[in-house]
């Protein structure tokens, strides 16, 4: 029976030992506990004391915490008078609040708005919270919460946010988001490290790098404040000043009166109104108002009211020089650490002399990206002058009429992409007859007569562009890239080139192919170049020199109607379009060498290098840098009239 007593008790002490355990964790994965713990401090809700409760949730690892924090800072947490105990409040009608528990998710019931104290966490214990959530953000399962979280945090860097967001770059399984972590941790710890060495090493394993995050971190850390002293402090001094030198004596006494290491001067106006408000009598001292027009008089009666206490003393010359003379000026790092401004200033001049190299390179990429397309829009003039002669005034609004024609394309046909396949040829096409009309009906009965084939194609441009405002308008037309043109190719921080730029400057290169492939492997292409060369011995050889020239001249207007289509992506297409680009289209064919190919390269190359050099060393006057640009190939023309690759033939006037 003994036996049977020990075992019932024996079960017993188990069953009660389960119930402890089973209550025990419970409450560990309960976060109401832990709230009521700090339940004084949270329901007080004092900037100057809520963060130890604030660290205290996010730092339990319970899965209510990041809730807990989100529902505080939304204002949605509330307080049951009764029992202290905290809820998730949401209003049902009138003054009811329905309170659900953070633990069990269940609803507890609807209350009164009297029962219940509503935590409201003002700006200061938001921005608390909003820390402790980083943690949470920053592992959060959903990549887009987590980028942003990243977002937030260079927006606005703390040093609280540093160890959360190592803590979570071990488990990051995005490599992007990885990449940006390690960034943004190698930032923070220049900043915020615990020790120099720790700072250091990240500047130094970030050297070299062009990002605007780094430099905008850097910057700070070698900021200086001027500041005096009377003698040198034990601080992170940059440098000591010089006055003369280094910094005027007036700024440096006045910096002296800003740190009240010194009296401020008295100006005029303050001894002409001290003397008007002691004036007794019709005396200010010893000294008759009638004298006070006489500067050494109104100084001798300030003077005297300075001695009697009733104005403050002036300031002598020789008392401007003691003052300095027992005095100091530097400039003091504004971070403690020698070592750390040290590290910094040296990555900042290496970051300076790769930025100046890179922007070398980014205004070169500039250069040539506009060297193709004068390129483009002179290939065709350099054709039609350099064979024929003709000056060809019109030769821009070909450029403009073959921008018009993408933009009907587009019109019937909505894809970008194929509408610009579609629209190249038939931009081609339509320039092509254009140029062959006019040279048929108007040209060819000028040749060897420039001022009158001046005039009349200029006409004929006037007249075109009239034509093109008649029929679409005064207003831009659109000319839209296809989608995989948009945005540029970055290379850095510094060096970035648009992908419309790339297309153009690609299409220059096709088209210098083609047109090598013409001149030299085709027949017009020979009987080009013989007329070319002499036209009256390619009479002679049974060349038609009058088929040439029509035909020459229609490939010329032809390349100038894509140009026009290439130059429509980026440019807006109005009827004065071709008048932008017809002066630089002659100065490219003239610099260059009539009629070469290669001379219209090498000029499109030396116009946009130097347009863009002049833009760079005067940007905010764009028409004064083509103003020196003309002037410098007028002067270029005057040694070399021929162009840098002179052609002989009829076009270079042999």
């Amino acid at each position: 029976m003994r036996h049977i007593y020990v075992a019932i008790w024996t079960l017993a002490a188990l069953l009660l030992s389960c119930v402890s355990l089973s209550a025990q964790t419970a409450d560990s994965t309960a976060i109401q506990p832990l709230l009521q713990q700090h339940q004084a401090v949270i329901s007080k809700s004092s900037r100057k004391t809520i963060g130890p409760a604030i660290d205290a949730i996010a730092a339990s690892g319970l899965p209510q915490a990041q809730q807990v924090l989100q529902v505080w800072a939304a204002k949605d947490m509330w307080m049951r008078k009764s029992d202290g105990h905290f809820f998730i409040g949401e209003k049902v009608e009138g003054k009811t609040y329905r309170l659900t528990d953070f633990d069990s998710g269940d609803v507890v019931g609807e209350f009164q708005k009297g029962d219940l104290k509503q935590l409201k966490p003002n700006s200061g214990i938001r921005a608390l919270i909003a820390t402790a959530l980083v943690q949470f953000q920053l592992t959060d399962p959903d990549p887009a919460a987590r980028a942003d979280a990243l977002q937030s945090i260079a927006r606005d860097p703390s040093a609280d946010q540093l160890a959360p967001l190592r803590a979570s770059i071990n488990g990051e399984a995005d490599a992007a988001l990885a990449a940006q972590k390690l960034r943004l941790e190698r930032l923070l710890t220049i900043r915020f490290g615990a020790s120099d060495a720790e700072r250091i090493g990240a500047i130094e394993d970030m050297a070299g790098d062009l990002g605007v995050d780094l430099r905008a971190t850097l910057n700070p850390v070698v900021a200086t404040v001027r500041e005096a002293a009377p003698a040198l402090p034990d601080a992170n001094i940059a440098k000591t000043l010089t006055i003369g030198e280094d910094i005027t004596s007036t700024d440096a006494y006045a910096l002296l009166v800003a740190a009240k290491l010194a009296p401020a001067p008295v100006s005029d106006d303050a001894i002409r109104t001290a003397l008007a408000d002691h004036m007794d009598g019709g005396r200010v001292g010893d000294v008759p108002v009638a004298q006070l027009s006489d500067p050494a008089q109104r100084l001798k009666a300030y003077a005297g009211l300075a001695d009697a206490g009733k104005v403050a003393p002036l300031v002598s010359e020789a008392d401007i020089a003691q003052a300095l003379a027992s005095h100091v000026i530097y400039d003091r790092y504004l971070d403690p650490s020698p070592a750390v401004t040290a590290a910094a200033a040296k990555s900042l001049k290496g970051i300076e002399v790769k930025v100046a190299l890179n922007q070398t390179l980014d205004l070169g990429l500039d250069a040539l990206s506009l060297a193709s397309i004068y390129f483009l829009a002179a290939i065709g003039l350099a054709i039609t002058f350099g064979v024929m002669g003709v000056i060809n005034m019109a030769h821009g609004e070909f450029i403009m009429m073959g921008a018009y024609t993408g933009y009907v394309v587009q019109q019937i046909v909505p894809d970008h992409t194929l509408s610009i396949l579609i629209a190249i040829p038939t931009a081609f096409a339509v320039t092509f007859a254009a140029g062959v009309a006019m040279e048929r009906l108007v040209i060819r009965h000028l040749y060897a007569r420039p001022l009158e084939t001046l005039l009349a194609t200029f006409g004929i441009s006037i007249a075109l562009q009239q034509l093109a405002k008649n029929i679409f308008g005064t207003q831009a037309r659109p000319l839209t890239a296809p989608g995989w043109l948009d945005g540029a190719w970055v290379m850095n921080d510094v060096v970035s080139i648009s992908y419309i730029r790339i297309a153009i400057f690609v299409l220059a290169l096709i088209f210098l192919a083609v047109f090598l492939f013409i001149m030299k492997r085709t027949r017009l292409g020979l009987d080009t170049r013989a007329v070319t060369q002499n036209p009256a011995m390619a009479a002679q050889m049974g060349i038609n020199p009058g088929r040439v020239n029509m035909l020459t001249f229609g490939l010329g207007s032809g390349i100038a109607g894509v140009a026009g289509v290439a130059i429509g992506l980026f440019a807006k297409v109005t009827s004065e379009l071709g008048s932008d680009y017809i002066v630089q289209s002659f100065m490219t064919v003239v610099v260059g060498g009539v009629g070469n190919i290669w001379g219209t390269l090498a000029g499109a190359a030396l116009i946009g290098f130097l347009q863009k050099g002049i833009e760079w060393l005067n940007p905010s006057n764009t028409l004064a840098a083509q103003t020196y640009m003309i002037i410098f190939i007028i002067i270029f023309i005057q040694f070399r009239p021929r162009g840098i690759i002179a052609l002989k033939g009829r076009a270079a006037g042999d």
